[in-house]
Formats: C-alpha cells, structure tokens, sequence
C-alpha cells in the first residue's frame, strides 16, 4: 500500500508535530521534575509533581500513540518501509520502548510522588520524577538526530528488495513495501 502523496505529506505533518509534542512534553516533565526535586518550599513541590501528573494522564500517552502510529503508517506507506533501513527499525523500536516506559514506568513513577506529597510527606525519591523524563528526552534527541541524519543503511532485507528491482525481469513488477 503506498500513501498518495497528498495522504504522505498529512501524515508527516502529523508525526512531526506529535513527535515534537512529545519532545516538548517531556522537556517540560523535566524541568517540573527538577523544580520539583530542588524547591525547598512544599507548595512549590507540590505544585510541580500535580503539573506533571496532568500531562502524564492527559498529554502524554495520545501524543506517544499519535507518533507511534503516524511513523508505523508513513515507513509502512512509503518506499522507506518498516524494515528496509535500520535507522526506521531503530526508531520504531524506540518509540514502541518509549511508549511503553512511559505507561509501565514514567507514569506510576509520577503517580508515588503526588500520592508521597499529597500525603504530606514531601517528595518520596527525586528518581521518580527525574529519570523517565531524563531517560525518554535522551531518547526522542536521538530519534530526532537519525531521523534527520539516517545512518547506517539497508537491512539485509532492503539489500535484498533493492536488488531484485534492479533485476530486468523485476522492472515490471510492484515489489513489497514493507
């Protein structure tokens, strides 16, 4: 299935702006998270770790599905397929571990620091409000890096593709895209 160009440009305009979101999302999960781990004053903290549980609930996962699905939808829907080159592969899996980090643990990590201030006991560990942001904006950096630079090449499995529409017999057939 290829995308017409018209369908192609929509979904790249999507993925880029959900994966911009997301970038941003957790830049700001991370200066909350530091404003949070540093403050000396309880309102300050609580204020912070409130803050980024709403974007935790509401924001992030329908801003991680949307870049999730509209990256699957453009390397399944253009000549860069899923599994042709390694910088798509890399980045889906990625983003499919990202996502996932962020419902198994950004979020419940989130969740014990409002539920600890909440309670009245301060903040419970810095660590759960400073390494899932950390961690998941080093990841979207690097995506974002391959993204614009795509290193390292063809899969064994685009080597092979390439080479057999090069084929003179192949000339006429539609090869597969994913």
């Amino acid at each position: 299935m290829k995308l017409s160009r018209p369908a192609r440009r929509a979904s790249l305009v999507v993925h880029v702006v959900a994966s911009a979101g997301w970038l941003g999302l957790t830049l700001g999960l991370l200066a909350l998270g530091v404003t949070a781990a540093t403050s000396g004053s309880a309102v300050t903290v609580e204020a912070s770790v409130r803050t980024m549980k709403l974007f935790a609930d509401w924001l992030l996962l329908p801003v991680a599905f949307l870049s999730l699905f509209s990256g699957l939808l453009l390397s399944l829907g253009t000549a860069w397929g899923l599994a042709r080159h390694r910088w798509v592969c890399t980045k889906f899996w990625l983003t499919l571990a990202t996502t996932t980090a962020t419902v198994f643990a950004l979020r419940p990590g989130v969740n014990a620091a409002v539920a600890g201030v909440a309670a009245g006991g301060g903040l419970p560990d810095a660590g759960d409000v400073l390494m899932g942001p950390i961690v998941s904006l080093s990841a979207y950096l690097f995506m974002t890096v391959i993204s614009i630079l795509k290193p390292w090449g063809l899969t064994r499995r685009g080597r092979r593709l390439r080479a057999a529409a090069r084929r003179p017999e192949a000339a006429g057939r539609v090869t597969e895209v994913v």
